[in-house]
């Protein structure tokens, strides 16, 4: 009987963590979907997934993973300059890899569980990945690997309108 109750008990407080949790996710969508002074792009489902809802794409699908011109990398959602493809490098984990990014452009949240740093837009909050340190990838010794799909390529030679 005491089990029975014990029992009862953990699945009423699970409920309401996870309850919690919703509405503390669906708080954080909100806020991004429904900033008013902001103008952002209109994005696809997919993009939205990503960007707004913190999703990842498929490795190796990205169309930016084997981007090697030169230019700069801007927020999908707003348009901030987030990467310069100086910065950019050939990790072969299946997402565009950077060892820097724009002073001020990227914000470091660590996940709930500790495991991981998200990377957003400083400026919209958009979801554009995660950053790891202690890889020995550069002398830097960082990669903020991005998805594709949170991010513009700019070409260095073409002018913005």
């Amino acid at each position: 009987m005491k089990q029975t109750i014990a029992l009862s008990v953990l699945a009423v407080l699970s409920l309401q963590a996870c309850s919690q949790d919703n509405k503390n996710k669906s708080a954080a969508n909100t806020n991004l979907k429904n900033t008013s002074s902001m103008q952002y792009r209109k994005l696809t489902a997919e993009e939205e997934r990503v960007i707004v809802d913190k999703g990842t794409e498929a490795p190796f699908t990205g169309k930016y993973v084997n981007t090697t011109a030169k230019g700069v990398y801007e927020c999908k959602r707003c348009g901030t300059p987030l990467f310069t493809s100086k910065d950019k490098f050939p990790s072969e984990c299946g997402w565009p890899s950077f060892d820097d990014a724009i002073p001020g452009a990227v914000k470091q949240t660590p996940d709930p569980d500790g495991q991981r740093t998200e990377i957003t837009c400083a400026h919209c909050g958009a979801h554009l990945g995660h950053v790891f340190t202690g890889e020995h990838f550069t002398a830097k010794d960082t990669r903020y690997c991005v998805n594709s799909i949170s991010m513009i390529f700019v070409p260095a030679d073409s002018t913005k309108k």
